[in-house]
């Protein structure tokens, strides 16, 4: 059959989790019925192997980055809708099948899913960082920062080719407006935030510096309007110990930046590319 939707998977030393998320991807789904493409961009361990399976043509190639890969995999893409995936990030077919037939509404050019986060074996203090975290981001987030995005044949025309950016989904986010990028509530990707302080900060660090970025190419991040963690706290949708933790790890986060500046070459957080324990062995 002629696949419905293309997937374009980047993965840098992603064996502990590719196969995973290729199982659930591809579980009952027809023959065909997924192009799915995985670019293994300058792998040291068995990305590409644990990658192979019928109906997955695996890409190989010795420059690494994330862009160059999602460029490679495009490329070798079949049919429209794309769908842009982390490979650390679980996506089923049925998600797909949502975002493909959202994407396919009149005057969305760009979607994605609803995001369900996986604390399993998270930190107390992770954990209450990112409870606030996703309270603030939640009333402004589109296709930035839910590890999938999906682009039919214009919204594929007005982000691509990507350029060298740290930040792919910020561009892509940057490139639509309004109503022609969707959050499709019908959709999940089910994603795992980094695990300890260390491994956040390492994160958001290079969040701060993909904005920088950004800035610079006159896609200027969204901000955070004024006050709204004082709102969430007068509603109680989080503490003030929750608020604590926030603002401490904030300070270490804006102090690191500094101290790094806008040096930044992409690789993958390992505090969160670990093996799924429900996978089988």
């Amino acid at each position: 059959m002629k696949p419905t939707v293309s997937v374009v998977i980047p993965a840098h030393n992603e064996e502990a989790v590719i196969a995973a998320a290729l199982d659930l991807l591809l579980a009952g789904t027809e023959p065909g019925e997924f192009d799915v493409v995985v670019v293994a961009n300058a792998c040291a361990d068995g990305t590409a192997r644990a990658a192979a399976r019928e109906g997955v043509r695996v890409l190989e190639t010795p420059i690494p980055g994330k862009v160059n890969a999602l460029r490679m995999g495009d490329a070798a893409c079949q049919v429209f809708p794309r769908v842009y995936m982390d490979a650390d990030v679980r996506v089923d077919a049925a998600s797909v099948r949502a975002l493909a037939a959202a994407a396919a509404r009149p005057g969305v050019l760009a979607c994605a899913p609803a995001p369900e986060w996986d604390l399993r074996g998270t930190g107390p203090v992770v954990r209450r960082v990112h409870r606030v975290h996703d309270r603030l981001i939640a009333p402004s987030r589109a296709l930035a920062g839910v590890g999938v995005y999906v682009l039919d044949e214009r919204g594929h025309e007005r982000a691509f080719p990507l350029p060298d950016v740290i930040s792919d989904d910020g561009w892509v986010d940057g490139c639509f407006a309004g109503e022609e990028r969707v959050v499709v509530a019908e959709a999940r990707s089910v994603v795992r935030p980094a695990r300890t302080v260390r491994a956040h900060l390492r994160r958001r660090v290079r969040v701060r510096q993909g904005n920088w970025q950004l800035a610079e190419l006159g896609r200027p991040a969204r901000t955070l309007r004024a006050g709204a963690l004082g709102a969430l706290l007068a509603a109680r949708a989080v503490s003030p110990l929750d608020a604590a933790c926030y603002l401490a790890v904030l300070a270490l986060d804006r102090l690191l930046t500094k101290i790094r500046g806008d040096r930044a070459s992409w690789g993958t957080d390992a505090g969160s590319r670990h093996r799924d324990p429900t996978a089988a062995s």
